[in-house]
């Protein structure tokens, strides 16, 4: 079956009249009559009738007709769902991210005041590859140990300070060695990648440090260094800026205290004028100026 002979068909159960149906088809009624009489054929079954001078539905017509009259609108409707579907994945971001949220949510809400009808959807997902972007934190990144190298990668390192509480034992400084802090250390709670890097450049220059407090909030940390309850790792940018009063960073002197944030760009889409724009914003936005591009 063709789905010419279909509109035809329907035109005509619609009308029980040949004439008036290839009037409305815009054909020649032989035209109309030659593709009906074809249906049938390939259906095995009458469809019409003839009732005096007009054509009436076999008991199959009728049941043909209220079986395809629906199915057929759901097909012509089709190219119309299938555009809406498409514009609505052209302006669809995902992000997979499993570092620097506080950094990427900040970009996200930035850049949708100038672009609103872009949907922008964030998770935290280690398993799946379904995304637009993933953004992932190293201490040194190693591209050719990356699964992800067949993606378009941005690397952007930054400083890892410690956080200590701005008292008169540490006014006048401005840096600090790791063994010289009598302080225990407050970290991030569970499995965060910072937490790991942090306790991977400590496991590089054999310092352990004393857990005090953890938690999965950066303002609960950086209050509790201030209210002295112990010093922590600041990441220089992801962070925030360290706009507390009872809080000073110190620049870690025992290593090369850094970490790198790796932006994954997955092009899969057939039109990624969305996605480039975006990714673009990300490789601009640097709300401190400190970020320093790292060659790949």
């Amino acid at each position: 079956m063709e789905l010419t002979q279909l509109k035809y068909f329907l035109e005509v159960a619609k009308n029980e009249h040949v004439t008036q149906s290839a009037k409305k088809l815009c054909i020649v009624q032989p035209a109309l009559t030659q593709a009906i009489h074809k249906l049938e054929d390939e259906l095995g079954v009458s469809l019409f009738k003839t009732s005096g001078r007009n054509i009436k539905l076999t008991e199959s017509g009728k049941y043909f007709y209220e079986q395809l009259q629906p199915i057929y609108n759901e097909m012509i409707a089709l190219p119309v769902k299938l555009q809406e579907i498409s514009n609505k994945q052209k302006n669809n971001i995902k992000l997979n991210v499993l570092a620097a949220s506080a950094l990427i949510t900040n970009v996200v809400i930035e850049y949708k005041q100038t672009h609103p009808y872009i949907n922008i959807d964030m998770l935290q997902n280690k398993e799946t590859d379904l995304y637009d972007f993933c953004v992932r934190t190293f201490s040194t990144y190693k591209p050719e140990l990356d699964s992800y190298k067949n993606d378009e990668l941005f690397v952007r390192s930054e400083k890892i300070y410690l956080a200590v509480p701005n008292t008169a034992k540490y006014k006048k400084m401005s840096s600090v060695s790791l063994f010289d802090v009598e302080e225990k250390f407050i970290r991030l709670y569970g499995s965060k990648q910072y937490r790991k890097i942090c306790n991977e450049l400590c496991e590089k220059i054999g310092f352990n440090p004393q857990i005090t407090f953890e938690s999965d909030s950066s303002a609960a940390i950086k209050e509790a260094v201030a209210g002295g309850i112990g010093v922590c790792f600041w990441p220089e940018v992801t962070w925030g800026k360290m706009d507390h009063k009872k809080v000073k960073l110190l620049e870690i002197t025992d290593s090369n205290f850094k970490r790198d944030i790796v932006i994954s760009y997955r092009k899969n889409k057939q039109d990624s004028t969305c996605t480039d724009e975006f990714f673009n914003f990300l490789l601009k936005y640097d709300p401190k100026k400190r970020w320093k591009q790292k060659n790949i």
